[in-house]
């Protein structure tokens, strides 16, 4: 009598289909659509590794490029909203700067009740004229809001005489980005929320769906029921919003306004919204990709800094690292 040992054909036919079934899994991964969460990890342990004697891990330092990433990413959760409709917002960074001049103004004649009111007025009125001219007389956005960078830029530093403008009141500067939350500073905080709100309304909401469906196919959204003059309105509008939310919070880090605050943040915002995953040409959105995208711009300036570069050459390698990473993450 011959006896049999070791696993028979249903234990190996077993194997072999968890085997296929484990690779179809690996081969079906699209490791594309991670590629900034991948890249964030890897530059972070490239420089831990190599500035890690130059205090790149420290706690302070980790705690400055949150806060270098925090009005950037705040401005590109509103930018996110933008480009997923295929529109486009280049005078985010004037709005800020025209903001912050604003709040400074009023808060100095009036108080801080008043300045909080300026500064959201400034994003209201400024959206308001960006969503009119691109939803109703079809103007390109590119165009409309290339225009308004000037104007934004031109008035901030007119009714100032390019002058600074203090802001004195301490309830002010400690709400608005100057003070902390217990051990947690107040731009996180704010980050945060922005971050929250922003990929809730993005991925959970019909406002969301339906700034998706415009730009993606905005024929077919028009086709579905959406009114896609009004999300391209809505959109612009809540850019210009967050724009001058944003500059009231340099004006409270800073504690004053100046209309150079923001300015070129709508380059690093769009770079930081693409490098999260959005497409540029709309459709698609991930608010907490943005995120990553801003912190992954901090992360770089931050450790070509402390490798001691001069500033043309950290030009050179973010640039670049820039480019390969929105190359690596272009999906067919």
């Amino acid at each position: 009598m011959s006896t049999t040992t070791g696993p028979g054909p249903t234990a190996t036919t077993s194997a072999d289909s968890g085997t296929r079934s484990l690779g179809g899994r690996l081969a079906g991964f699209d490791w594309r659509r991670y590629i900034i969460y991948i890249g964030f990890v890897v530059v972070f342990v490239v420089f831990a590794v190599t500035l890690g004697d130059q205090g790149f891990l420290s706690t302070n330092n980790v705690l400055n490029i949150f806060r270098q990433a925090a009005t950037i990413s705040i401005i590109a959760v509103g930018m996110t909203f933008v480009i997923a409709c295929a529109e486009i917002d280049l005078s985010v960074g004037s709005v800020a700067g025209l903001a912050s001049v604003c709040t400074a103004m009023a808060i100095s004649h009036w108080g801080i009740v008043a300045g909080i009111a300026a500064g959201l007025a400034v994003g209201v009125v400024v959206g308001a004229i960006n969503g009119g001219l691109v939803a109703m007389l079809n103007i390109p956005s590119f165009l409309v809001t290339l225009g308004m960078l000037g104007i934004a830029a031109g008035v901030a530093q007119w009714i100032t005489a390019s002058a600074p403008q203090p802001i004195l009141d301490d309830a002010y500067n400690l709400i608005f980005g100057g003070g902390d939350f217990g051990p947690v500073p107040g731009l996180l905080v704010w980050m945060a929320v922005f971050v929250a709100v922003g990929a809730v309304v993005l991925a959970k909401t019909r406002f969301g769906r339906k700034v998706l469906a415009t730009g993606g196919n905005r024929t077919a959204a028009e086709f579905s029921g959406v009114r896609t003059r009004r999300i391209k309105f809505q959109v612009l509008l809540l850019s210009a919003v967050v724009a001058s939310v944003a500059g009231m919070l340099y004006a409270g880090r800073l504690q004053s306004g100046r209309f150079q605050w923001g300015a070129g943040d709508e380059l690093s915002a769009i770079a930081a919204v693409i490098l999260g995953g959005t497409s540029l040409f709309g459709g698609s959105g991930s608010v907490v990709g943005t995120l990553f995208g801003s912190l992954m711009i901090s992360l770089i300036n931050n450790g070509l800094i402390l490798a001691g570069l001069e500033t043309s050459q950290q030009q050179v390698v973010r640039g670049a690292i820039i480019i390969l990473a929105v190359a690596l993450g272009r999906r067919k």
